[in-house]
């Protein structure tokens, strides 16, 4: 026991070990993303996330809200976003007509064509980096795995972008 309360459940010497590995390919993975959609679309990896969700959506429209949970951002770093792609007249955004207290993110044309131009090479690096570096096997188990750790995240209420002063 510690003065500030019980000692801390220190991790195993293999545990830790698979931490430094996990916590290093999270760093490190998003950066490969990331510079990929830089060099090669101009765009960064929250931006085609951006446009991924929304391109996924019905009639490409999303209510501002509800793209920030799919791009884990909070609302004023999404505001932030979508107002560099209106920019590029690759997003609108316009009151929604059934509520008008929210906003919805429109993909336009050109944002969809751009998507549409980003998504081979973002889905080149992540099948050269991810699953050319598993078997079939490996593959499911990381599906598994990360869905835990996600379950365990959301029920630590982790999973609702907290807002930022």
């Amino acid at each position: 026991m510690t003065a500030s309360g019980p000692e801390p459940r220190w991790l195993a010497e293999d545990d830790l070990e698979t931490w430094v590995a996990l916590a290093s390919m999270l760093i490190w993975l998003p950066t490969a993303l990331d510079n990929q959609l830089q060099r090669d679309s101009g765009l960064s990896h929250f931006e085609y996330g951006i446009l991924a969700a929304l391109s996924g959506a019905d009639e490409g429209t999303l209510r501002m809200s509800e793209l920030a949970i799919y791009a884990n951002g909070s609302l004023s770093r999404l505001s932030r976003a979508v107002a560099r792609l209106e920019r590029r007249d690759w997003v609108t955004r316009t009151p929604d007509p059934a509520d008008g207290r929210y906003t919805l993110a429109v993909l336009t044309d050109q944002g969809r064509a751009v998507v549409v131009d980003a998504a081979p090479g973002h889905v080149e690096i992540v099948n050269r980096l991810v699953f050319d570096a598993l078997t079939a096997a490996q593959a499911r188990q990381l599906r598994t795995i990360a869905g835990r750790i996600l379950n365990a995240i959301d029920s630590d209420g982790g999973m609702t972008p907290q807002p930022h002063p």
